[in-house]
């Protein structure tokens, strides 16, 4: 077989043209292709490694001490550092505060500040499409960790512009370093401190470098994958972010995700006192230290215009299930006369200009049947809503699923007469049973000499 026979290009199937690994099927024979090997090793391979050298060796007190407060350090690395501060420009931090983010974000062993950023940005800017990077529509272990472990292909991934990191001096520095920086700050630094400290080199090295960074990484994931699946969505429904306590628990307050997808420039995830967001406050403690400054925040206002409009939504949704009576526009028009002619064989009554059958309820009215049979044929609008009874809203609501027509004209009757004008507008009505107007909010007389 020659050379030509070989050639790839002649046969029509090039490598160039050949689909990314990610979008072909996987099967025994290509599985080992689809994984991103290198990521496994940190991710997975190493982290496994420490788990089994822990078992034999003992955590010290002061080793415990020192992984936790280091966790903390690298947990608002990412938080406060490469998300509020640099993904989403939230605040603004003086120079001393940036190299401080930068290190403790070096050390959660997560990529530079622009690889993370970049992907953060696709993800607000793409949520849960093919574009997202690690959208939850591709079941919750792609989004937690399997975006990660499996190669993507780049090119699909949506575009962020990331112009704003290339001008600033620590992201390009620590974005070039990436590689020595990580290993440093991870494994090197805290089997130093700790060998040095109290003699624990490899206590060090495998509760404050490999689990640490094995616990943090996973904490981080959580946002893309808890945070899309368990919680409330107070603000909006449209996409899959959510609220939830112990996201917020896990991610050093980053849980109130629902919140932060749509006010993204916002230095806060929770806005309420209580709720736990401990990045929240080391952004507040920073400014008092005049280490951060223009602390962004969403308008409160705007903020409950998103709270209100989903509320209604919901009602919304919840209202379109309920049997609220035929809709006033598909009733049938009728003269008073036919109305007076048919209320002779059925149990009619005529009240804020809408035709009601009572037919099957005469004898279920709670004021009695000889009361309801009065106003047959009438326009009992008065005796509805006046009298020594005035009709509860549930008796407005079963009303209005008992119309049957609209008379010409209203036939509005003295109740709705002589009201004078109402001071700073003309009387608002009250819509109750989908539309239908059976009563209106009291209207108080003014002085007609007064302007």
């Amino acid at each position: 077989m020659g050379a030509a026979d070989n050639n790839p290009r002649k046969k029509g199937h090039s490598s160039t043209s050949k689909a990314h690994i990610s979008k072909q099927p996987m099967t025994w024979s290509n599985w080992y292709k689809h994984i991103n090997w290198l990521n496994c090793t940190f991710i997975l391979f190493v982290p496994i490694g420490g788990c089994i050298l822990a078992c034999w060796t003992p955590l010290r007190l002061y080793t415990a001490i020192f992984a936790v407060v280091y966790y903390f350090n690298a947990g608002l690395g990412i938080t406060a550092g490469y998300h509020r501060y640099w993904a989403h420009r939230c605040y603004k931090a003086t120079l001393p505060l940036s190299i401080y983010l930068a290190a403790a974000g070096v050390s959660a062993g997560q990529g530079s500040i622009r690889w993370w950023s970049k992907g953060h940005r696709s993800h607000h800017r793409y949520t849960d499409t093919d574009k997202d990077p690690y959208s939850v529509k591709k079941g919750f272990w792609y989004s937690h960790i399997g975006w990660m472990v499996l190669h993507q292909d780049h090119k699909r991934i949506g575009r962020a512009d990331v112009s704003d990191l290339d001008e600033d001096p620590v992201v390009r520095w620590q974005h070039k370093h990436y590689i020595k920086s990580a290993i440093f700050m991870t494994l090197i630094f805290p089997t130093v401190l700790c060998g040095l400290g109290w003699g624990d080199w490899k206590g060090g090295f495998i509760y404050g470098g490999i689990l640490r960074v094995f616990f943090i990484q996973q904490a981080t994931f959580c946002v893309n994958s808890l945070a899309h699946f368990i919680g409330e969505q107070p603000f909006d429904d449209r996409n899959s972010p959510r609220d939830h306590v112990i996201t917020a628990l896990v991610t050093l307050g980053e849980g109130y995700h629902n919140f932060h997808h749509e006010f993204p420039s916002d230095y806060r995830n929770a806005i309420e006192w209580w709720q736990y967001d401990p990045t929240k406050w080391m952004i507040w403690l920073w400014k008092q230290l005049g280490l951060a400054y223009d602390l962004k925040q969403f308008r409160a206002n705007e903020i409950e215009k998103g709270r209100v409009q989903q509320m209604q939504k919901k009602v919304d949704t919840m209202r379109s299930k309920i049997d609220w009576g035929i809709p006033l526009e598909q009733l049938p028009v009728i003269e008073w006369d036919e109305f007076v002619e048919a209320s002779k064989t059925r149990a009619l009554i005529a009240i804020g200009g809408v035709v009601h059958d009572v037919t099957a309820f005469v004898k279920e009215h709670p004021g009695g049947k000889a009361f309801i049979a009065s106003g047959i044929g009438k326009d009992a609008t008065a005796m509805f809503n006046g009298g020594v009874y005035r009709h509860s809203n549930a008796a407005h609501n079963l009303l209005a699923s008992m119309r049957v027509g609209i008379v010409r004209g209203g036939c509005e009757v003295e109740i709705w007469k002589g009201v004078g004008r109402v001071e700073g507008k003309t009387g608002v009505e009250t819509l109750a049973a989908g539309g239908q107007v059976t009563r209106r909010a009291p209207m108080v007389k003014v002085d007609e000499a007064q302007p």
